[in-house]
Protein backbone atom coordinates (compact mmCIF):
# COMPACT_ATOMS: atom_id res chain seq x y z
CA UNK A 1 0.00 0.00 0.00
CA UNK A 2 1.16 3.51 -0.79
CA UNK A 3 1.65 5.58 2.38
CA UNK A 4 -0.68 8.55 1.92
CA UNK A 5 1.19 10.52 4.56
CA UNK A 6 3.70 11.19 1.81
CA UNK A 7 1.68 10.78 -1.40
CA UNK A 8 -1.67 12.41 -2.14
CA UNK A 9 -4.06 10.16 -4.04
CA UNK A 10 -6.85 10.92 -6.47
CA UNK A 11 -10.23 9.21 -6.14
CA UNK A 12 -11.22 5.91 -7.73
CA UNK A 13 -11.34 5.53 -11.52
CA UNK A 14 -13.08 3.05 -13.78
CA UNK A 15 -11.18 0.49 -15.83
CA UNK A 16 -12.51 2.19 -18.94
CA UNK A 17 -10.91 5.47 -17.85
CA UNK A 18 -7.68 3.72 -16.87
CA UNK A 19 -7.46 1.91 -20.20
CA UNK A 20 -7.53 5.27 -22.00
CA UNK A 21 -4.96 6.72 -19.63
CA UNK A 22 -2.72 3.64 -20.02
CA UNK A 23 -2.99 3.61 -23.81
CA UNK A 24 -4.10 -0.01 -23.41
CA UNK A 25 -7.01 -2.23 -24.44
CA UNK A 26 -9.32 -4.01 -22.00
CA UNK A 27 -9.39 -7.78 -22.43
CA UNK A 28 -13.12 -7.64 -21.71
CA UNK A 29 -15.11 -4.44 -22.32
CA UNK A 30 -17.87 -5.72 -20.02
CA UNK A 31 -15.68 -4.63 -17.08
CA UNK A 32 -15.17 -1.05 -18.28
CA UNK A 33 -17.29 0.34 -15.43
CA UNK A 34 -15.46 -1.61 -12.70
CA UNK A 35 -13.95 0.86 -10.22
CA UNK A 36 -10.31 0.72 -9.19
CA UNK A 37 -9.17 2.44 -6.01
CA UNK A 38 -5.36 2.28 -6.19
CA UNK A 39 -2.19 0.72 -7.61
CA UNK A 40 -0.33 -2.12 -5.88
CA UNK A 41 2.27 -4.79 -6.63
CA UNK A 42 1.20 -8.25 -7.79
CA UNK A 43 1.73 -9.95 -4.43
CA UNK A 44 -0.27 -7.46 -2.37
CA UNK A 45 -2.90 -6.14 -4.79
CA UNK A 46 -6.55 -6.77 -3.96
CA UNK A 47 -9.78 -6.85 -6.00
CA UNK A 48 -10.05 -3.04 -6.10
CA UNK A 49 -6.44 -2.43 -7.15
CA UNK A 50 -4.51 -2.52 -10.42
CA UNK A 51 -1.04 -4.00 -10.86
CA UNK A 52 1.36 -4.70 -13.72
CA UNK A 53 3.63 -7.44 -15.10
CA UNK A 54 6.04 -7.31 -18.02
CA UNK A 55 9.14 -9.37 -17.15
CA UNK A 56 9.35 -13.20 -17.14
CA UNK A 57 10.48 -13.41 -13.50
CA UNK A 58 7.04 -12.31 -12.21
CA UNK A 59 4.93 -14.84 -14.13
CA UNK A 60 4.30 -16.97 -11.03
CA UNK A 61 3.26 -13.90 -9.07
CA UNK A 62 0.94 -12.98 -11.93
CA UNK A 63 -0.69 -16.42 -11.89
CA UNK A 64 -1.43 -16.06 -8.17
CA UNK A 65 -2.34 -12.37 -7.98
CA UNK A 66 -5.60 -11.21 -6.41
CA UNK A 67 -5.51 -7.89 -8.28
CA UNK A 68 -8.74 -6.65 -9.77
CA UNK A 69 -6.86 -5.63 -12.92
CA UNK A 70 -3.37 -5.98 -14.29
CA UNK A 71 -1.43 -4.28 -17.10
CA UNK A 72 0.35 -6.88 -19.25
CA UNK A 73 1.76 -7.44 -22.74
CA UNK A 74 -0.32 -9.69 -24.97
CA UNK A 75 2.10 -12.62 -24.53
CA UNK A 76 1.30 -12.69 -20.78
CA UNK A 77 -2.48 -13.07 -21.17
CA UNK A 78 -2.38 -16.82 -20.49
CA UNK A 79 -0.94 -16.13 -17.02
CA UNK A 80 -3.68 -13.71 -15.93
CA UNK A 81 -6.15 -15.29 -13.45
CA UNK A 82 -9.77 -15.65 -14.53
CA UNK A 83 -10.98 -13.17 -11.89
CA UNK A 84 -8.52 -10.47 -13.00
CA UNK A 85 -9.18 -8.08 -15.87
CA UNK A 86 -6.23 -7.53 -18.20
CA UNK A 87 -5.27 -4.22 -19.76
CA UNK A 88 -3.20 -5.25 -22.76
CA UNK A 89 -0.41 -2.82 -23.61
CA UNK A 90 2.44 -2.71 -26.10
CA UNK A 91 4.53 -1.04 -23.40
CA UNK A 92 3.26 -2.13 -19.96
CA UNK A 93 5.96 -0.29 -18.02
CA UNK A 94 4.98 3.02 -19.63
CA UNK A 95 1.29 2.21 -19.16
CA UNK A 96 1.80 1.56 -15.46
CA UNK A 97 3.66 4.88 -15.15
CA UNK A 98 0.72 6.70 -16.71
CA UNK A 99 -1.79 4.99 -14.41
CA UNK A 100 0.29 5.55 -11.27
CA UNK A 101 0.69 9.22 -12.22
CA UNK A 102 -3.08 9.50 -12.62
CA UNK A 103 -3.65 8.18 -9.10
CA UNK A 104 -0.73 10.15 -7.62
CA UNK A 105 -0.27 13.35 -9.65
CA UNK A 106 2.23 16.09 -8.97
CA UNK A 107 0.63 18.25 -6.31
CA UNK A 108 0.84 22.02 -6.09
CA UNK A 109 -0.87 23.51 -3.04
CA UNK A 110 -0.03 27.03 -4.08
CA UNK A 111 0.90 29.77 -1.70
CA UNK A 112 4.03 31.70 -0.81
CA UNK A 113 5.58 31.19 2.61
CA UNK A 114 6.07 34.36 4.63
CA UNK A 115 9.56 33.03 5.33
CA UNK A 116 10.51 32.99 1.63
CA UNK A 117 12.59 35.88 0.25
CA UNK A 118 11.37 37.09 -3.14
CA UNK A 119 12.86 40.11 -4.86
CA UNK A 120 10.18 42.67 -5.86
CA UNK A 121 11.38 42.55 -9.50
CA UNK A 122 10.80 38.77 -9.76
CA UNK A 123 7.72 37.56 -11.68
CA UNK A 124 5.85 34.42 -10.59
CA UNK A 125 3.08 32.83 -12.65
CA UNK A 126 -0.30 31.74 -11.33
CA UNK A 127 -0.54 29.16 -8.53
CA UNK A 128 3.18 28.97 -7.75
CA UNK A 129 4.30 27.49 -4.45
CA UNK A 130 7.37 28.81 -2.63
CA UNK A 131 8.47 27.15 0.61
CA UNK A 132 10.09 28.65 3.68
CA UNK A 133 13.68 29.77 3.29
CA UNK A 134 13.60 29.84 -0.51
CA UNK A 135 15.29 32.82 -2.17
CA UNK A 136 14.17 34.17 -5.55
CA UNK A 137 16.47 36.85 -6.91
CA UNK A 138 16.04 39.98 -9.04
CA UNK A 139 14.37 39.70 -12.47
CA UNK A 140 13.63 35.99 -12.11
CA UNK A 141 10.70 34.79 -14.23
CA UNK A 142 8.77 31.68 -13.22
CA UNK A 143 5.84 30.28 -15.18
CA UNK A 144 2.57 28.99 -13.76
CA UNK A 145 2.37 26.22 -11.15
CA UNK A 146 6.07 26.19 -10.32
CA UNK A 147 7.11 24.67 -7.00
CA UNK A 148 10.20 25.98 -5.21
CA UNK A 149 11.35 23.90 -2.25
CA UNK A 150 12.65 24.97 1.14
CA UNK A 151 15.98 26.83 1.05
CA UNK A 152 16.24 26.59 -2.75
CA UNK A 153 17.92 29.55 -4.44
CA UNK A 154 16.87 30.94 -7.85
CA UNK A 155 19.47 33.52 -8.74
CA UNK A 156 19.20 36.74 -10.71
CA UNK A 157 17.75 36.62 -14.21
CA UNK A 158 16.81 32.93 -14.29
CA UNK A 159 13.83 32.08 -16.50
CA UNK A 160 11.77 28.89 -16.02
CA UNK A 161 8.57 27.85 -17.80
CA UNK A 162 5.35 26.35 -16.48
CA UNK A 163 5.08 23.36 -14.10
CA UNK A 164 8.72 23.41 -13.00
CA UNK A 165 9.96 22.08 -9.68
CA UNK A 166 13.14 23.07 -7.86
CA UNK A 167 13.78 20.85 -4.86
CA UNK A 168 14.97 21.86 -1.40
CA UNK A 169 18.52 23.21 -1.18
CA UNK A 170 18.99 23.27 -4.96
CA UNK A 171 20.53 26.30 -6.65
CA UNK A 172 19.70 27.55 -10.15
CA UNK A 173 21.70 30.36 -11.77
CA UNK A 174 22.53 31.59 -15.29
CA UNK A 175 19.77 29.34 -16.63
CA UNK A 176 16.93 29.45 -19.16
CA UNK A 177 14.62 26.45 -18.74
CA UNK A 178 11.50 25.24 -20.53
CA UNK A 179 8.32 23.69 -19.16
CA UNK A 180 8.06 20.66 -16.83
CA UNK A 181 11.66 20.84 -15.66
CA UNK A 182 12.27 18.96 -12.41
CA UNK A 183 15.45 19.85 -10.51
CA UNK A 184 15.85 17.54 -7.54
CA UNK A 185 17.06 18.50 -4.05
CA UNK A 186 20.65 19.63 -3.76
CA UNK A 187 21.28 19.93 -7.50
CA UNK A 188 23.49 22.81 -8.63
CA UNK A 189 22.62 24.32 -12.00
CA UNK A 190 24.61 27.08 -13.71
CA UNK A 191 27.64 27.25 -11.43
CA UNK A 192 31.13 28.13 -12.68
CA UNK A 193 32.69 25.61 -15.02
CA UNK A 194 36.12 24.25 -14.06
CA UNK A 195 37.95 26.78 -16.23
CA UNK A 196 41.59 27.64 -15.55
CA UNK A 197 44.60 28.65 -17.65
CA UNK A 198 47.46 26.57 -16.30
CA UNK A 199 50.99 27.94 -16.06
CA UNK A 200 54.00 26.08 -14.58
CA UNK A 201 55.38 29.44 -13.43
CA UNK A 202 52.26 31.23 -12.16
CA UNK A 203 49.85 28.38 -11.42
CA UNK A 204 46.18 28.33 -12.43
CA UNK A 205 44.51 31.55 -13.60
CA UNK A 206 40.72 31.69 -13.41
CA UNK A 207 38.98 32.02 -16.79
CA UNK A 208 35.54 33.67 -16.42
CA UNK A 209 32.65 31.39 -17.33
CA UNK A 210 30.37 33.66 -19.37
CA UNK A 211 27.82 31.23 -20.81
CA UNK A 212 24.47 29.89 -19.65
CA UNK A 213 22.65 26.59 -19.08
CA UNK A 214 19.82 26.02 -21.57
CA UNK A 215 17.37 23.34 -20.45
CA UNK A 216 14.61 22.05 -22.75
CA UNK A 217 11.13 20.82 -21.88
CA UNK A 218 10.33 17.77 -19.73
CA UNK A 219 13.83 17.41 -18.28
CA UNK A 220 14.77 15.91 -14.91
CA UNK A 221 18.08 16.58 -13.14
CA UNK A 222 18.71 14.35 -10.14
CA UNK A 223 19.63 15.06 -6.55
CA UNK A 224 23.11 16.53 -5.97
CA UNK A 225 23.91 16.58 -9.68
CA UNK A 226 25.83 19.48 -11.19
CA UNK A 227 25.34 21.17 -14.56
CA UNK A 228 27.95 23.89 -15.10
CA UNK A 229 27.27 26.92 -17.27
CA UNK A 230 29.21 27.41 -20.48
CA UNK A 231 32.60 29.09 -20.59
CA UNK A 232 31.65 30.99 -23.76
CA UNK A 233 28.42 29.78 -25.29
CA UNK A 234 25.96 27.52 -23.53
CA UNK A 235 25.67 24.16 -21.84
CA UNK A 236 22.57 22.53 -23.37
CA UNK A 237 20.26 19.83 -21.98
CA UNK A 238 17.82 18.60 -24.66
CA UNK A 239 14.09 17.94 -24.36
CA UNK A 240 13.10 14.79 -22.49
CA UNK A 241 16.55 14.10 -21.05
CA UNK A 242 16.86 12.33 -17.70
CA UNK A 243 19.90 12.94 -15.50
CA UNK A 244 20.18 10.70 -12.44
CA UNK A 245 21.55 11.62 -9.00
CA UNK A 246 25.23 12.57 -8.57
CA UNK A 247 25.95 13.24 -12.25
CA UNK A 248 28.55 15.82 -13.35
CA UNK A 249 27.91 17.76 -16.58
CA UNK A 250 30.77 20.17 -17.33
CA UNK A 251 30.79 23.48 -19.18
CA UNK A 252 29.64 23.60 -22.80
CA UNK A 253 28.41 20.00 -22.84
CA UNK A 254 25.49 19.47 -25.21
CA UNK A 255 23.06 16.61 -24.54
CA UNK A 256 20.52 15.81 -27.25
CA UNK A 257 16.88 14.79 -26.85
CA UNK A 258 15.88 12.02 -24.44
CA UNK A 259 19.39 11.15 -23.28
CA UNK A 260 19.72 9.12 -20.07
CA UNK A 261 22.70 9.68 -17.78
CA UNK A 262 22.73 7.22 -14.88
CA UNK A 263 24.17 7.95 -11.44
CA UNK A 264 27.79 9.12 -11.13
CA UNK A 265 28.34 9.65 -14.84
CA UNK A 266 30.98 12.31 -15.41
CA UNK A 267 31.10 14.35 -18.62
CA UNK A 268 34.09 16.62 -19.26
CA UNK A 269 33.77 19.95 -21.03
CA UNK A 270 32.50 20.48 -24.59
CA UNK A 271 31.29 16.92 -25.24
CA UNK A 272 28.40 16.70 -27.71
CA UNK A 273 25.82 13.92 -27.45
CA UNK A 274 23.25 12.99 -30.08
CA UNK A 275 19.67 12.01 -29.22
CA UNK A 276 18.73 8.95 -27.12
CA UNK A 277 22.24 8.29 -25.80
CA UNK A 278 22.34 6.12 -22.66
CA UNK A 279 25.32 6.14 -20.30
CA UNK A 280 25.21 3.66 -17.41
CA UNK A 281 26.50 4.34 -13.91
CA UNK A 282 30.00 5.77 -13.39
CA UNK A 283 30.78 6.07 -17.10
CA UNK A 284 33.32 8.81 -17.73
CA UNK A 285 33.81 10.97 -20.83
CA UNK A 286 36.99 12.86 -21.74
CA UNK A 287 36.53 16.38 -23.06
CA UNK A 288 35.46 17.43 -26.57
CA UNK A 289 34.07 14.01 -27.61
CA UNK A 290 31.19 13.49 -30.04
CA UNK A 291 28.81 10.69 -29.01
CA UNK A 292 26.49 9.57 -31.79
CA UNK A 293 22.71 9.23 -31.61
CA UNK A 294 21.50 6.03 -29.95
CA UNK A 295 24.88 5.06 -28.52
CA UNK A 296 24.87 2.91 -25.37
CA UNK A 297 27.73 3.15 -22.90
CA UNK A 298 28.21 0.44 -20.25
CA UNK A 299 28.73 1.05 -16.54
CA UNK A 300 32.21 2.23 -15.46
CA UNK A 301 33.31 2.68 -19.06
CA UNK A 302 36.03 5.19 -19.86
CA UNK A 303 35.47 7.12 -23.12
CA UNK A 304 38.50 8.71 -24.76
CA UNK A 305 37.45 8.79 -28.41
CA UNK A 306 34.38 9.72 -30.46
CA UNK A 307 31.56 7.18 -30.59
CA UNK A 308 29.57 6.46 -33.78
CA UNK A 309 25.77 6.43 -33.78
CA UNK A 310 24.24 3.24 -32.42
CA UNK A 311 27.47 1.86 -30.98
CA UNK A 312 27.43 -0.24 -27.80
CA UNK A 313 30.64 0.18 -25.81
CA UNK A 314 32.03 -1.23 -22.56
CA UNK A 315 35.28 -1.15 -20.62
CA UNK A 316 38.02 1.34 -19.80
CA UNK A 317 39.20 2.35 -22.27
CA UNK A 318 35.84 1.66 -23.90
CA UNK A 319 35.67 -0.77 -26.82
CA UNK A 320 32.77 -2.40 -28.70
CA UNK A 321 30.82 -4.82 -26.52
CA UNK A 322 31.96 -8.00 -28.29
CA UNK A 323 35.60 -6.91 -28.08
CA UNK A 324 35.16 -6.28 -24.36
CA UNK A 325 33.66 -9.75 -23.85
CA UNK A 326 36.57 -11.31 -25.77
CA UNK A 327 39.03 -9.46 -23.54
CA UNK A 328 37.33 -10.69 -20.39
CA UNK A 329 37.15 -14.26 -21.64
CA UNK A 330 40.78 -14.18 -22.77
CA UNK A 331 41.89 -13.05 -19.30
CA UNK A 332 39.81 -15.79 -17.70
CA UNK A 333 41.34 -18.37 -20.03
CA UNK A 334 44.88 -17.16 -19.30
CA UNK A 335 44.25 -17.40 -15.59
CA UNK A 336 42.90 -20.94 -15.92
CA UNK A 337 45.83 -22.02 -18.12
CA UNK A 338 48.26 -20.65 -15.55
CA UNK A 339 46.46 -22.65 -12.86
CA UNK A 340 46.38 -25.74 -15.12
CA UNK A 341 42.57 -25.88 -15.15
CA UNK A 342 40.77 -27.00 -18.36
CA UNK A 343 38.05 -24.85 -19.91
CA UNK A 344 34.50 -25.95 -19.19
CA UNK A 345 32.22 -26.94 -22.07
CA UNK A 346 30.23 -23.73 -21.53
CA UNK A 347 33.40 -21.61 -21.77
CA UNK A 348 34.48 -23.42 -24.95
CA UNK A 349 31.08 -22.79 -26.57
CA UNK A 350 31.14 -19.13 -25.49
CA UNK A 351 34.64 -18.67 -26.93
CA UNK A 352 33.58 -20.33 -30.21
CA UNK A 353 30.52 -18.07 -30.56
CA UNK A 354 32.53 -14.93 -29.85
CA UNK A 355 35.13 -15.91 -32.43
CA UNK A 356 32.38 -16.68 -34.97
CA UNK A 357 30.72 -13.26 -34.44
CA UNK A 358 34.07 -11.58 -34.90
CA UNK A 359 34.54 -12.92 -38.46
Amino acid sequence: MVDTRFFHKNSAMSLGELAVIAEAKLSNDAFASKMIQDVADLKHAGPEEISWAFIPSVREDLKNTKAGAVIVPEKFLDYVPAETVALVSKDPHRSYGLVASAFYPRRIDGGISQKAIIDPTATLGADCEVAAGAVIGPNVQLGARCKIGANAVIEEGVVMGDDCTVGPNATVSHCIAGNKVYIYPGAQIGQDGFGFAMSPEKGPTKVPQLGRVMIGNDVEIGACSTVDRGAMGDTVIGDGTRIDNLVMVAHNVKLGRCCVMVSQVGIAGSCEFGDFVVAAGQAGFAGHLKIGTGAQIGAKSGLMADVPAGAVLMGAPAVPRLDFMRQVLALQNLAKKKEGKPLSLFEKIKLFLLKKKGK
